[in-house]
Formats: C-alpha cells, sequence, structure tokens
C-alpha cells in the first residue's frame, strides 16, 4: 500500500466511515500476506499520531510510555509498573 492508501484507509475507519467488518476484513488479509517494512512503518506511524499527544516537556528527564491497546491476554503493566518503580522512576 501506498502511504496515501494507508492515510485514506485508517483516517476513514478513525473516523467512523469506513465499518469494524471491512477493517476485520483488511487486518485477515494482512495476517495472511503480511505487510512490507515500509508499510507496517508508516501504519504504526499513522496510528502513533492518532490519538491525543499530551505535552510532558515540563517534566525533567526522559520520559517512557507502555501503551496497551487492552488485547486479550495483554498482562504487561502488572510487570512493567513494579520494575520502573524498582528502578527509581517516579
Amino acid at each position: 500500500l501506498s502511504n496515501e492508501e494507508i492515510d485514506f484507509l485508517l483516517g476513514s475507519y478513525v473516523n467512523g466511515s469506513t465499518p469494524d467488518y471491512q477493517m476485520a476484513a483488511f487486518l485477515m488479509a494482512v495476517m495472511f500476506q503480511g505487510m512490507e517494512s515500509a508499510e507496517l512503518a508508516y501504519f504504526t506511524k499513522f496510528m502513533m499520531h492518532s490519538g491525543d499527544v499530551i505535552d510532558l516537556s515540563d517534566i525533567p528527564g526522559i520520559k517512557v510510555d507502555k501503551h496497551s491497546t487492552g488485547g486479550v491476554g495483554d498482562k504487561t503493566t502488572l510487570a512493567v509498573a513494579p520494575i520502573c518503580a524498582a528502578l527509581g522512576a517516579p
């Protein structure tokens, strides 16, 4: 897919003009056919910038985000939070 096609696909899904069943069909095709590295990188960048972005520039130091989509079996927060606290993260 071209960047413009990915913009159209994801943009139309985010704004509600592409129904879930059509996105599900696309994702099934990706599961079987895969994506080129450039497609996946652009897809990921689109998703990364699709939500609300919180400005943390007033907080000194390095900031790290552990983002969850709420998928089934997503238990990483249970491990990540105590590890970060043990390493001194505020």
